[in-house]
């Protein structure tokens, strides 16, 4: 099950770029978050890891980025984790990747929602007021959900006309990855984002979803009481390692 998640978030995040390399998957998107611009280790590789690591490293570093793996259980080889702890990695950003099963799922009460299937540019605008995401990663942004191939629905939840929150979901293989959930800071714990979320889930079963998974970033508290409160549960964690 946790490759099969790690394949479907990994086609709902595309990179601009992807280099394969003794079985590595290697990613790239100018810099933009580091699900884009990090190794999976998720495949075999040469039995010579540090090569590997090496040849990893001179990929990054002749992009102008950081070497950046991804570490979850199922990384391979399974001693890479303190491999890059002897190079000095450092860990950053303890993930917990949450599912949930769809049946019987409650409707949403708020329903004023804008809905479309491919990245819009009022839905980056709204994106990037709301996470306050710094402009000059949209163009990044655009051309990497432009290059999604799985059926998607970018979703802004509007109040009273204005956009309150908004977010993301990719349909694979029966289910549906939320991502980029946002609400606006001057209108939470007003049920919002809970309202948005409730909307994505049920456009996932019109669409044949019947199960749903998230990744969620283990130091927002806030983040994980609502994905609790909506019947979510840890599957695994994954961490990533930064190259020093």
């Amino acid at each position: 099950m946790i490759a099969s998640i790690e394949e479907r978030s990994l086609n709902a995040w595309p990179a601009l770029e992807t280099v394969l390399s003794e079985g590595w998957v290697l990613r790239f998107a100018d810099g933009y978050t580091k699900r884009a611009n990090s190794i999976q280790p998720i495949y075999g590789c040469s039995e010579d890891v540090i090569s590997s690591i090496e040849t990893c490293e001179a990929l990054y570093t002749s992009k102008g980025l950081n070497t950046v793996f991804k570490i979850t259980p199922i990384t391979y080889p399974s001693h890479l984790d303190a491999i890059l702890e002897d190079r000095k990695y450092t860990v950053v950003d303890h993930t917990s990747v949450q599912t949930v099963s769809l049946q019987d799922l409650r409707e949403p009460s708020l329903c004023t929602v804008d809905s479309y299937e491919e990245v819009t540019d009022e839905w980056l605008s709204a994106y990037c007021r709301l996470s306050q995401a710094s402009e000059q990663h949209r163009p990044t942004m655009k051309r990497m959900f432009e290059h999604l191939v799985p059926q998607a629905c970018f979703m802004i939840l509007k109040d009273e006309g204005q956009a309150v929150a908004c977010g993301m979901a990719v349909i694979e293989r029966g289910y549906i990855g939320l991502f980029d959930v946002v609400t606006d800071a001057d209108r939470r714990k007003k049920g919002y984002g809970e309202q948005l979320i409730l909307n994505l889930l049920h456009f996932g079963i019109r669409n044949g979803a019947h199960h749903s998974y998230l990744q969620v970033v283990k130091s927002n508290a806030a983040a994980l009481r609502l994905y609790e409160k909506l019947g979510y549960l840890e599957s695994y964690s994954y961490w990533y390692r930064v190259q020093a």
